[in-house]
């Protein structure tokens, strides 16, 4: 499981700011629900000042995501639209008390969000409008790479992934994302991407780790444990830790060790990495 901050809990579980504004001055929507994250951020303005009046949000995502929301709404009302634009992902995260790397992307998205409803209001394009495309599976924009990377001092192609999910899903961009990383921090210690692949095979980010296991268990082995009348459910992934329940008969089968050790495992080893543990969960 994600090791999630006090501060993180309260707001995913108590979000404040839920909804939409009465008078809507500024609407930001970034992401969509095929990506897995989406957010709209709906701000009301006091045009004689310039000051946020009242922020909302509505989101479909994980506990960070909505929690990331959240603390971005609490974090801008009450300032001047400049003073909110100044507000970063790495200080919407460290309101919360930190976030796992793995989702700090959460953070990325509720700027992202803030900037598209500001721009709304002042009638003006988003600065990445123009900027192609780098990831198709998740929609990132060359700019918005170049952006992460500096801001947040990035320095692998699974710090982008961490930050921005490009790279993530098919892993097709991830030649474009080292091209992109050495040109950012070309002068500091970055390696060329020709560097990178003589270090031998590229390690896996997370999410294509998490997509790839996810793959076996839907097509491999739930397939092969329910013609015996069982079955099997991802549960989490912690690492290199692959959490799974036993279902239907594998449950109370006697030998269900055996079929994670003998089986499971071995599959997920075989098909996604072979330094895989699994670990069963029982409800």
């Amino acid at each position: 499981m994600w090791d999630y901050t006090e501060k993180v809990k309260d707001h995913f579980e108590n979000p404040r700011n839920v909804g939409v504004v009465d008078r809507i001055d500024g609407d930001g929507q970034v992401g969509s629900l095929s990506c897995g994250d989406a957010l709209r951020l709906t701000i009301q303005v006091d045009k004689a000042t310039d000051r946020i009046e009242e922020a909302r949000f509505q989101t479909f995502g994980c506990a960070s995501a909505i929690a990331s929301s959240s603390a971005m709404t609490e974090m801008i009302k009450g300032k001047t639209l400049d003073e909110a634009m100044k507000v970063s992902n790495q200080d919407i995260a460290e309101y919360l008390g930190g976030l796992p790397k793995e989702k700090m992307h959460c953070s990325v998205l509720g700027r992202e969000a803030l900037e598209a409803a500001v721009a709304n209001y002042r009638g003006v394009p988003l600065p990445k409008s123009d900027s192609p495309i780098v990831c198709e599976c998740f929609g990132v924009t060359e700019k918005e790479v170049e952006r992460v990377i500096r801001e947040n001092s990035l320095t692998t192609v699974e710090d982008i992934t961490a930050y921005t999910k490009a790279g993530g899903g098919c892993g097709r961009c991830i030649p474009e994302l080292e091209k992109i990383l050495d040109r950012v921090t070309r002068g500091a210690e970055a390696a060329p991407a020709a560097a990178v692949a003589q270090e031998g095979p590229r390690k896996l980010t997370f999410l294509q780790k998490a997509k790839m296991v996810e793959d076996a268990i839907r097509n491999e082995i739930a397939p092969a444990l329910m013609r015996d009348g069982g079955d099997i459910e991802l549960v989490d992934i912690n690492g290199n830790e692959v959490q799974v329940m036993l279902k239907g008969a594998c449950a109370t089968c006697p030998s269900s060790k055996r079929t994670l050790a003998d089986f499971v495992t071995e599959k997920l080893r075989e098909l996604v990495d072979e330094s895989i543990t699994v670990k069963e969960v029982r409800p």
